[in-house]
C-alpha cells in the first residue's frame, strides 16, 4: 500500500494514502506515451471523446458502470441538489456518450478515451487510487474480428510506445456460467464451485463439483499456452453456447496469428474476476516483471441510442489501459537536451535551438559564472556566444 507521502521539509504537504504528486520528469512522460499511445488508436478510425468527471450517480453507474460503484466516491451538486459521482473508470462513461449524444451515429462506433480516474481504496497489485486511464470502445459489432481488433490494437499501441515482451490472456468468463447452469446445483454449492475455479483450486474443484467436476476440472487444466488450451478445449462436450465461444476464440486466435504472429498468447477458460459485466471473449495484458495487469478489455453489452427501449442493448468491445502499470514496464525517460542560455542571449539563436528539439532555460539576469548556474539548473550544454559547449560531469 503506498503510504501517505510528504514532501522533503513541506510540513503541509501530506497526501492521502493511495495518492500521489508526479514530478519531473515522469509527468512529461506519462503526457508523451498517453499521447503516443492516442496517435496509435486514431489511426485505426478512434474518435477521441472527453466525458467530464463528475456526472450524476444515476447515469454514471447505470450498466457497465454497476460493477464499479462501490470504487465510486460521491458528493451532493449544491446546484441540483442530486448526488453525483466522480468516475472510477472511463468506460461506461463513454458507452454513455455512445448511446446519447452519439446514438444516431453510423455503427461500427469506434470511440477512444484518456483521463484520470479516482477510485475509493486501491488494491494489493494496485494501490494507488488515482491513476490515468487510455482506451477504446468498439460499439455495434458482434463480429470475431472486432475481438480481434481489440487485441490486436491494444498490443500495437504498447508496443508503438517501446514495449516489449507483451504477454496477453484470453479469457471466456460466459462458460463456467453456462456449465454450471446446465448442471443445476444449488446456489450454495454453485457458489462454492465457482469459488474453487477462481481459486485455480483442483481439490476444491472435485469436491464441490459433483457430477461436473470432470468437466470443470478438464476446463481448469486447459489454462495455458493459447494452442494447447485450444485443442484442450476442442475436445470437450459442452453446452451450446459454451462452444459458441469457444469457436469465436478460435476464429479470433486464427486472425491473431495472421497479423501478430509473434504476440504471446494464453487462455484462461474459469476466469472470471475483473469480468463481471463481460458477455463474451476478454482479455488481459502483462508485461515481464512488472506488478499488475497493464490493462484489460473484452465483450460487453451497452445500452442502445435514442428510440430504443429501456432493456434494449447493442453489442459492444474494448479495453483500458492503466498507465501506472504501462509506465511502469518501459524504461526511464531519457534524459532532455538541456541548454543554459545566459542572460541577454540572441533570440534568434535560442529559437533555432527549440526548432531543433532542444530544451532551453534561460538566465534571468547576468551571472559571473554562467557554467555554475547551468549545472545548477541541470543543464547539461551552455550557449557560448553563438557556440554550444557541452559541460563536462563533475
Amino acid at each position: 500500500m503506498i503510504d501517505s507521502q510528504r514532501s522533503e521539509g513541506a510540513s503541509g504537504a501530506l497526501l492521502p494514502a493511495g495518492l500521489q504528486d508526479v514530478l519531473p520528469p515522469e509527468a512529461a512522460h506519462e503526457a508523451a506515451v498517453t499521447q503516443q499511445l492516442i496517435v496509435t488508436l486514431a489511426g485505426h478510425g478512434y474518435e477521441r471523446v472527453k466525458p467530464p468527471l463528475l456526472e450524476f450517480e444515476d447515469s454514471l453507474l447505470a450498466g457497465p458502470g454497476a460493477q464499479v460503484a462501490p470504487q465510486t466516491f460521491r458528493l451532493m451538486d449544491p446546484v441540483s441538489q442530486r448526488m453525483m459521482g466522480l468516475r472510477a473508470d472511463m468506460t461506461p462513461q463513454v458507452a454513455r456518450i455512445a448511446a446519447s449524444r452519439l446514438g444516431r451515429a453510423p455503427r461500427p462506433l469506434r470511440l477512444c478515451y484518456a483521463g484520470q480516474v479516482l477510485r475509493v481504496r486501491g488494491t494489493q497489485l494496485r494501490p494507488e487510487r488515482q491513476f490515468a486511464q487510455v482506451g477504446v470502445e468498439l460499439l455495434g459489432s458482434d463480429a470475431p474480428a472486432a475481438d480481434a481488433e481489440m487485441v490486436h490494437l491494444a498490443a500495437e499501441a504498447l508496443q508503438a510506445v517501446g514495449l516489449v515482451g507483451l504477454s496477453i490472456d484470453l479469457s471466456l468468463p460466459t462458460v463456467v456460467g453456462t456449465v454450471l447452469d446446465e448442471l443445476g446445483l444449488a446456489a450454495e454449492a454453485r457458489r462454492a464451485l465457482r469459488a474453487a475455479l477462481d481459486r485455480k483450486d483442483a481439490a476444491a474443484v472435485a469436491e464441490t463439483g459433483g457430477e461436473g467436476a470432470s468437466l470443470c476440472l478438464a476446463l481448469l487444466r486447459a489454462a495455458g499456452p493459447l494452442d494447447r488450451g485450444l485443442a484442450a478445449l476442442r475436445g470437450l462436450t459442452l453446452p451450446a453456447p459454451a462452444r459458441a465461444e469457444v469457436e469465436r476464440l478460435e476464429a479470433v486466435a486464427a486472425q491473431l496469428r495472421r497479423e501478430m504472429p509473434d504476440l504471446q498468447l494464453t487462455v484462461d477458460p474459469v476466469e472470471h474476476r475483473g469480468y463481471e459485466y463481460q458477455t463474451g471473449l476478454s482479455f488481459t495484458l502483462f508485461a515481464p516483471g512488472v506488478r499488475g495487469e497493464l490493462g484489460r478489455g473484452g465483450r460487453y453489452a451497452a445500452a442502445r441510442g435514442p428510440g430504443a427501449g429501456a432493456a434494449e442493448t447493442e453489442p459492444a468491445t474494448g479495453f483500458t489501459l492503466y498507465m501506472d502499470t504501462v509506465l511502469r514496464a518501459l524504461p526511464a525517460p531519457r534524459r532532455a537536451r538541456r541548454v543554459y542560455l545566459p542572460h541577454g542571449s540572441d533570440p534568434a539563436r535560442a529559437n533555432g535551438l527549440r526548432a531543433a528539439g532542444w530544451i532551453t532555460v534561460a538566465g534571468l539576469e547576468p551571472s559571473a559564472e554562467p557554467q555554475a548556474e547551468a549545472r545548477r539548473l541541470d543543464c547539461g550544454h551552455l550557449l557560448d556566444g553563438e557556440a554550444l559547449r557541452e559541460l563536462e560531469n563533475d
